[in-house]
């Protein structure tokens, strides 16, 4: 799908791409770390904050390539459910994408089968990118917090 604009002779080729990359969570190797704590009046976690810095592959097995990392932070938004505000960035570290990067800003309940969040931006290749991702639970440690998280991007950019 592809579309051109013309703007006072620039023109900008619009293009979209649809990837399917794999988020890694292991307390073997942490790579998110809770920054504030719940309320003590909860029983829902609500207002926890974590950090994340995890790594994104092609599939969702240890061995698979790594491409990048998807950065930012979770915070559990509702009282009533495991509602999670997602701030994350995957930034690309090599291949064609390598050095951009896709901007994620949206509503994740994080135990429904499969979950939409808005693309709102990107950098690099990925400038004025916008369109969504569709997250599915690959597998989930209930006790440790391990998970693997499927994410398919629809990205249009230019």
């Amino acid at each position: 799908m592809t579309d051109i604009y013309e703007f006072e002779n620039l023109k900008f080729k619009e293009n979209f791409d649809k990837c399917t990359y794999t988020l890694e969570k292991s307390t073997c190797n942490p790579s998110a770390v809770q920054v504030v704590q719940p309320a003590s009046n909860t029983s829902s976690g609500f207002g926890v904050v974590t950090m994340i810095d995890d790594p994104l592959t092609l599939g969702p097995k240890l061995s698979s390539k790594l491409v990048g990392k998807a950065q930012g932070f979770y915070a559990s938004a509702s009282q009533q459910e495991l509602g999670l505000l997602m701030v994350m960035n995957f930034a690309f570290l090599e291949g064609k994408y390598n050095g951009s990067t896709i901007t994620i800003l949206g509503r994740n309940t994080a135990f429904s089968a499969v979950r939409e969040m808005p693309v709102i931006g990107g950098s690099g290749l990925f400038r004025f990118a916008r369109g969504y991702i569709q997250a599915s639970t690959h597998s989930l440690d209930l006790k440790t917090g391990d998970a693997v998280v499927e994410y398919n991007v629809y990205v249009l950019h230019y």
